[in-house]
């Protein structure tokens, strides 16, 4: 596990609470960063989407893992105790009836079960099966009000800590750039070589990695990369969400290949100067609205701000919780770990992005990645 057991049962403790205000007998979660979240069982197995995961929370009592009989050795070595399982994949019941049977038993015939059902999440089951859970059980399950996202997006002091040693791992991976990227040298070159940098700085994995490069600004963000070389003139930006201990990073660094024009010199000094603005005003109170207009604000006094969402929440997801944009009025509160990421267009189809990752206190935002210089790095041309 990534923490003290102290740490999981202070988040059961939490949520039962919650379920209590709420009328629910019980959460049924099946994701990995929630039952992660009050389990520590950490896994790349999830990649897999062969095996449905259960964990049920009662109102009362302690967490029940309803969980693949090849989980059950992971899971043994977290703190939960109650750990039942069955052979899967099992084409015709894969751990319906078992779920079905324990969730009866825990909680009585007649409970209410609440289940996530707002933005990001997702059932994490087969629709058919879900029908079938419903029919044989005979609960009411009904929406989680919210208790999950409330209680991930204030993060201890020890999620932090692990955000920030991510943050570490990036910055240091950031700084060796001009090792691996230059004129000539392919974009998908320097993706895998700076995803191997990630790694010998102490990234467990490197689960994100986007970027762009194109002269005098980039068309998007999100693109494969590709075998074209880096040019004299070129803006190279790389996006990583590196992990460590299951926590993510998510910041990028923009780099100018030769000496940079003074658009791209002076965009990148605007998008540095509105982060540190936007910072400034992160604090408990503000809100991801009012984020989102001091953001635009700064933007438009040296071009054109790029529309669409400019930062979001962070943690043991690359996105998770609110987003900066004008129609979310989430209230910022301390502990809550963001992202500021100002966008300009330069040009039509030609753009520059900065990313920041910030944690909310109460006596302003804390940086947990380095901030950038105003002046953009030059690689060798």
């Amino acid at each position: 596990m990534s923490f003290p057991v102290s740490e999981y049962q202070g988040r059961l403790q939490r949520a039962q609470r919650r379920m209590g205000a709420a009328d629910l007998d019980a959460l049924l979660l099946t994701t990995e960063a929630d039952i992660r979240y009050f389990t520590g069982f950490l896994t790349r197995f999830w990649e897999s989407p062969s095996r449905p995961w259960f964990l049920i929370l009662p109102a009362a009592g302690s967490p029940v893992a309803v969980i693949p009989s090849i989980g059950v050795a992971l899971m043994t070595r977290t703190w939960i105790a109650d750990i039942r399982s069955w052979p899967s994949p099992a084409p015709g019941d894969d751990g319906v009836s078992l779920l079905a049977e324990t969730l009866t038993e825990l909680l009585g015939p007649k409970a209410r079960v609440g289940v996530p059902m707002g933005p990001e999440s997702h059932l994490r089951m087969p629709l058919a099966d879900w029908d079938r859970l419903r029919a044989l059980s005979g609960l009411t399950f009904t929406h989680g009000a919210r208790i999950l996202a409330d209680l991930r997006a204030i993060k201890s002091e020890a999620e932090i800590s692990l955000i920030r040693a991510a943050c570490a791992v990036a910055d240091r991976a950031f700084a060796r750039v001009p090792e691996v990227a230059r004129a000539g040298v392919a974009l998908s070159q320097v993706f895998r070589d700076f995803q191997r940098l990630c790694l010998e700085e102490g990234a467990d994995f490197v689960p994100y990695l986007a970027g762009a490069a194109g002269p005098g600004g980039y068309e998007d963000v999100i693109s494969p990369a590709g075998p074209e070389p880096l040019c004299r003139g070129d803006v190279l930006m790389l996006d990583t969400g590196l992990t460590q201990a299951g926590y993510f990073c998510d910041f990028d660094r923009n780099f100018s290949v030769a000496p940079p024009s003074e658009a791209v010199r002076a965009t990148h000094a605007a998008l540095v100067e509105a982060v540190q603005e936007a910072a400034a005003a992160a604090r408990p109170g503000q809100t991801a609205a009012g984020l989102h207009r001091l953001l635009t604000r700064a933007l438009g006094r040296h071009g054109a701000p790029g529309a669409g969402r400019l930062g979001h929440g962070l943690g043991m997801q690359l996105t998770e919780g609110l987003s900066l944009l004008p129609a979310d009025h989430t209230e910022l509160r301390a502990g809550m770990v963001l992202t500021l990421e100002p966008v300009i267009e330069l040009a039509p189809g030609r753009i520059m992005v900065h990313e920041e990752n910030i944690v909310i206190r109460e006596g302003g935002a804390e940086f947990l990645s380095r901030p950038a210089s105003p002046d953009i790095p030059v690689l060798a041309g």
